[in-house]
Order: C-alpha cells, then structure tokens, then sequence
C-alpha cells in the first residue's frame, strides 16, 4: 500500500468513516469532523504503521498562527518563515493555507502524506 492508501485506511478507521469520503484534498477537521483525541490516535496510528517519529506540533499544523504572527512581529517574509518552520510542505500549500486561515482548521490528507514522507525520507 502507498502511504495515501495507508493513511485513508487509519483514518476510515480511527473516525469510523467510509474510506471513499477521503481524498488528499479532505480536511481532516472541517470536513471529517477529527477532534483532539483523534488526532492523538492518529499520530500513535501513523508511528507505529510507517515507523517514524510523530511531532504531533508539527503535523497537525498546531503553532501555524503562532508563526504567521511572530513573521508579521519580526518583519519576516510569512511564506519564507512557514517554509523555514514547517519544510515538508510545498510554497504553494503554505500560499494555499493562508488564503484558507478564515475557513477554519486546514489540515488536509496531503499533509500528513507530505509529513510521513518527509520522515521516511530522515529530514
């Protein structure tokens, strides 16, 4: 299994969901109604199937408003700051998050894909 079907599978099963309502694009909050105890779940879920070390901080997108907020403090470049403290995502899914901040939590399935990736891969 590649690491989207791995990860449909987790989350089909920690939020008792079919797996055809998953896609990269899904948001895990907003659309898939995760809550905090989920996630842990999630994060024990994702150690222990890929065999990485989980940062639920980092995965989970926890400090992004903290960051946006210190950039804008320090008179950083947001983009280049969310790219210095979050490496795994792309430029253009950092430029995505922030147009999507007022939507709500934007957590999708291609970030915990682009997480466990870059943890295989020992960045």
């Amino acid at each position: 299994m590649d690491i989207l079907e791995e990860i449909t599978k987790i989350l089909s099963d920690i939020l008792d969901i079919d797996d055809r309502n998953i896609s990269p694009e899904t948001y895990l909050i907003r659309e898939l109604g995760a809550e905090s105890i989920d996630l842990l779940e999630l994060a024990v879920a994702l150690n222990s199937r890929f065999k990485i070390d989980v940062n639920d901080d980092e995965i989970f997108l926890r400090k992004l408003r903290q960051y946006i907020t210190k950039a804008g403090q320090q008179n950083k470049d947001i983009l280049q700051y969310l790219a210095e403290k979050i490496p795994f995502l792309t430029r253009k899914r950092l430029e995505d998050i922030i147009t999507d901040l007022e939507g709500g939590p934007t957590l999708k399935v291609k970030d915990l894909m682009a997480y466990v990736e870059m943890q295989r891969n020992g960045n």
